[in-house]
């Protein structure tokens, strides 16, 4: 199983939500013991403030937040955003994740595909991959998710219950980065594919 999550999409809905987001939570539930599945890779998909002094500060934060990301296990690729209307800026990693995600289908044939979005943009991609033979499942909050989106997925994994178990956290204020926990059963080694590594071009 493969898990492809568009960070900016969830922390809408977390904030919107007014709680904060546990990440090692969040995987237990997709894709931990109790799941009975084997996860072959996470990926995030964050986009970072631009490179300029005015958002230097803001920039330092997210890859505080990337670098606990990828000190827990998890895969992150990032996007340079670029300067908006004030205030604001536009970091939007909607193709590098449709591409990958498209990519990975051919070259690993996960046999599910978890899409961590509520955003309709990728209800095609969603189609592509059920074309492929993938089992596709979108988790995010179902009653903000759109007709389009779920429709097109197998199945949609309702993540609000969870967000009223998570604890408000600053990832910032983390505990020390934990070891990653190794696989439960000798035959989910046997079974790990080869894992996704993005090329560097995509990387942040």
């Amino acid at each position: 199983m493969l898990i492809l999550v568009d960070e900016s999409n969830v922390g809408s809905s977390v904030r919107t939500a007014g709680r904060g987001l546990d990440w090692i939570k969040l995987r237990d539930f997709l894709a931990g013991p109790a799941t009975d599945r084997d996860l072959i890779e996470m990926v995030v998909y964050a986009g970072l403030p631009p490179a300029t002094p005015a958002w230097q500060e803001e920039r330092d934060k997210k890859n505080k937040f990337v670098h606990w990301l990828r000190s827990n296990g998890f895969m992150v690729v990032t996007k340079d955003g670029a300067p908006a209307e004030e205030g604001h800026y536009k970091a939007n990693v909607d193709v590098m994740m449709a591409i990958d995600a498209l990519e990975l289908s051919v070259e690993i044939r996960p046999d599910v595909v978890i899409l961590v979005t509520g955003d309709a943009d990728f209800a095609y991609l969603a189609i592509k991959l059920r074309r492929h033979g993938i089992r596709v499942e979108v988790a995010s909050v179902a009653a903000n998710l759109g007709h389009i989106l779920r429709s097109a997925a197998n199945e949609v994994i309702d993540l609000a219950a969870l967000f009223h178990t998570f604890e408000m956290m600053k990832v910032q204020d983390a505990p020390s980065p934990a070891m990653v926990r190794p696989a439960q059963r000798v035959q989910q080694q046997r079974r790990r594919q080869p894992r996704f590594r993005p090329s560097a071009a995509r990387n942040g």
